[in-house]
């Protein structure tokens, strides 16, 4: 009798949560311990749907509009980044704001005004409609133009050739980004790169992880909302790195077990905005179907922290109260 195959499972490292990600929740967690709710929060802080129903029972609230918040309130900005517009909004809004933009998302804003200051033609290479592509592109509406992928190329024009420069959204992936450089590259030589690369440390490093376990695994599951860039992008990543089949999952019952049916080893990794709570959810289902040896892959080492937003240590609440006294405004606190 032949004896059966092996069942494992290859756990990814690193995975989930990224430091900007880790920074944005803690800040919102902070809001409300130090402030109490409500905290308005202007889009999901983070693209997790667990997280976003976590927050909302503490307290927060989640709005796609600054115009949504009752003026006297606090509002903060997600960690994919906000344009300037917007802060303008908020002013007018009488309200007191906390900004939780990532510092490597604020990096490339800063490369974009830098740039259109010196009249480049900028081009974004991003999906559009993320809000991370949204909020940079504000900073320089009129020198900024998306490129979406390596096939949105051909419809690039600029005014100089020679004054050309790219940037890029933080969340790619790093293989399909730069396939778009090198298009990019080919149409104008004098294409000028980033003093840095913009994609993200935290998105690299789990890609790569991802193609090393990918290329071993009959099955990837990628724990991740489908609105979350580069949890979607890991998916591609792993079905690119020789996995038979791959998919997107926020919980673990969300899984199909026909999708074990001749699998021996299982790929397990999670987006950057994903707790590690969801991943051991993932891993327990496993287990309960015969898939209990876990074997980890490491290929990066991350210690990367970011401290939370200055405005945490001020009294935002009297601020917001300040405002809307100053012009002379209701006050309504929206509780």
């Amino acid at each position: 009798m032949t004896a059966s195959p092996r069942r494992r499972v290859l756990l990814a490292a690193p995975r989930g949560y990224c430091a900007g990600v880790d920074r944005a929740v803690i800040a919102v967690e902070k809001a409300l311990e130090q402030y109490g709710a409500p905290i308005y929060v202007r889009h999901e802080i983070v693209h997790n749907k667990y997280v976003v129903q976590t927050l909302e029972k503490k307290g927060a609230v989640f709005v796609e509009r600054t115009e949504e918040v009752p003026e006297g309130n606090i509002v903060m900005f997600s960690a994919h980044g906000v344009a300037p517009v917007v802060h303008e909004e908020a002013e007018r809004g009488r309200l007191a704001t906390i900004d939780a933009t990532c510092p490597l998302v604020t990096k490339v804003h800063k490369e974009a005004v830098r740039y259109a200051n010196e009249d480049y033609d900028i081009l974004l290479i991003g999906h559009e409609g993320h809000e991370e592509v949204i909020g940079t592109s504000g900073e320089a509406p009129d020198h900024i133009q998306l490129v979406d992928g390596p096939e949105d190329v051909a419809n690039v024009e600029v005014r100089d050739p020679s004054k050309v420069v790219w940037l890029s959204q933080t969340t790619l992936s790093v293989d399909e980004t730069m396939e778009t450089v090198d298009a990019l590259k080919t149409k104008f030589p004098g294409l000028v790169s980033p003093p840095s690369d913009d994609i993200c440390y935290a998105t690299q490093n789990r890609q790569v992880a991802v193609k090393q376990m990918g290329a071993d695994s009959d099955l990837v599951i990628v724990v991740g909302s489908r609105n979350s860039s580069n949890s979607k992008r890991l998916v591609e990543v792993a079905k690119l790195a020789g996995a038979r089949e791959a998919y997107l999952v926020d919980f673990a019952d969300e899984i199909d077990e026909a999708w074990l049916e001749g699998v021996s080893t299982v790929g397990v990794t999670s987006g950057a905005s994903v707790p590690d709570v969801l991943v051991e959810q993932v891993l327990e289902w496993l287990a309960e179907r015969g898939y209990r040896d876990v074997e980890i892959v490491k290929t990066a080492e991350e210690s990367i922290t970011f401290s939370l937003p200055k405005e945490l240590r001020r009294d935002l609440r009297e601020e917001a109260a300040n405002l809307v006294a100053e012009r002379g405004g209701s006050g309504a606190s929206g509780e």
